[in-house]
């Protein structure tokens, strides 16, 4: 079964929403991903698949002539509890807690802007590519990675059923 979901409401196929700081109203649009036939044999770290990500999106924003996102450890921190916590139930599958988390960034970088995006999904043989096209789709989660930010961090994790929650943090210092 291949399922994937990002932002705030979750449905059929595949739903998205960023969220903005100076603009906490969720945008939710919904979008088609084309699953693949069977799953992946090889194993995919949360780590490598952060990596991955990243990548992907800095790739996207030299696409539109955006400048590169530098990863930051006290951003990545952050996400990472976020998508532990929302893959172990602990949270639900959304943005609660985005301020408190910017918050919690805040005490050792000074910033101007942050948003966030967030996606899950399960039974992809690249999630991580199914998360960033979904995003790219998405109005709300392309206007958070085209947006006026120079560090991120994200936090990806995968519990026990096999689904992988992503968590991106964009920050303008």
């Amino acid at each position: 079964m291949q399922k994937i979901f990002c932002g705030m409401s979750l449905g059929v196929l595949l739903f998205v929403a960023g969220c903005d700081l100076q603009n906490l109203a969720d945008r939710i649009s919904p979008l088609s991903a084309k699953p693949v036939a069977t799953p992946s044999s090889k194993m995919l770290s949360p780590t490598a698949l952060e990596k991955s990500v990243h990548e992907q999106v800095n790739k996207y924003r030299v696409s539109r002539k955006l400048p590169p996102l530098t990863l930051d450890s006290r951003i990545i921190e952050q996400a990472r509890i976020h998508s532990q916590n929302m893959a172990n139930g602990k949270v639900p599958f959304s943005h609660n807690g985005f301020e408190q988390r910017v918050d919690a960034i805040g005490k050792s970088i000074s910033y101007r802007g942050a948003a966030e995006n967030v996606a899950y999904n399960l039974g992809f043989q690249e999630p991580d590519r199914n998360a960033v096209e979904g995003w790219i789709k998405s109005p709300g989660h392309r206007k958070n990675m085209e947006g006026d930010y120079n560090l991120t961090g994200i936090g990806i994790a995968k519990n026990a059923k096999g689904e992988y929650y992503f968590t991106q943090i964009f920050i303008r210092s």
